[in-house]
């Protein structure tokens, strides 16, 4: 044998049967993963969870969660899913609630230079409801007195009064009981409304006092 020359038995080409096994085998290789492509491959999830590989995704999986791989079958990208329109309304709803509270963070720390401040203006306001309720109180037990008065004269009129020559109900006396028994129904549920407030009123100022010590706090702490 001349140097530089292969054995035989090295260049003697392959059986049929070997070139099946071959082509067998690299097309198990292929099959089982991304390795040996030429440009990127993509990975995704059909419905049932069986995991596939191909070098495009399918129309109905093109919104899902995706994986590109490069020829080594390295990841190189992470497509995540399509949000459903509920998930995107509910993170737009996130982030305005986070620009609501990072505005009233601001106002907290522009507005009072102490816990004692936001107390201060709670307290005002509280007796500022108060005054107003108890206002209301008295309106009603004035209004409750006037209908206490009209239905007394009411007993002189059918169809209150059982005599017989008593008269009809004058139209203005039926009127101002009416309109009597209305305004004590407005100003009770004006009341409700205003201890509701105050509860309201209260909460607020203590979440307030609350953050506003967070946030000292957190400013005290990057010093």
């Amino acid at each position: 044998m001349m140097r530089g020359e292969m054995p035989a038995e090295t260049l003697r080409m392959p059986t049929p049967l070997q070139r099946v096994l071959i082509l067998t085998l690299l097309g198990i290789a292929a099959g089982s993963g991304p390795v040996g492509a030429e440009g990127p491959t993509y990975k995704w999830v059909d419905d049932q969870g069986v995991t596939h590989y191909g070098d495009s995704i399918p129309p109905q999986y093109a919104q899902k969660e995706s994986t590109i791989l490069n020829k080594e079958g390295v990841p190189i990208r992470h497509n995540a899913a399509a949000k459903s329109p509920a998930e995107l309304a509910a993170e737009a709803t996130a982030q305005e609630q986070l620009a609501r509270q990072k505005q009233h963070d601001a106002f907290l720390l522009g507005t009072y230079t102490s816990v004692k401040d936001i107390e201060q203006l709670r307290d005002e306001r509280l007796q500022q409801i108060r005054v107003q309720r108890v206002a209301a109180e008295q309106y009603v037990a004035t209004l409750g007195e006037r209908l206490t008065a009209l239905q007394t004269r009411a007993q002189n009129f059918k169809p209150y009064s059982t005599r017989p020559d008593a008269h009809r109900m004058p139209d203005d006396l039926a009127e101002q009981m009416v309109h009597t028994i209305n305004d004590i129904r407005a100003q009770k549920a004006a009341l409700s409304t205003s201890q509701q407030e105050e509860a309201k009123t209260l909460a607020q100022f203590q979440s307030d006092i609350d953050r506003y010590k967070e946030l000292r706090a957190a400013q005290a702490a990057v010093r």
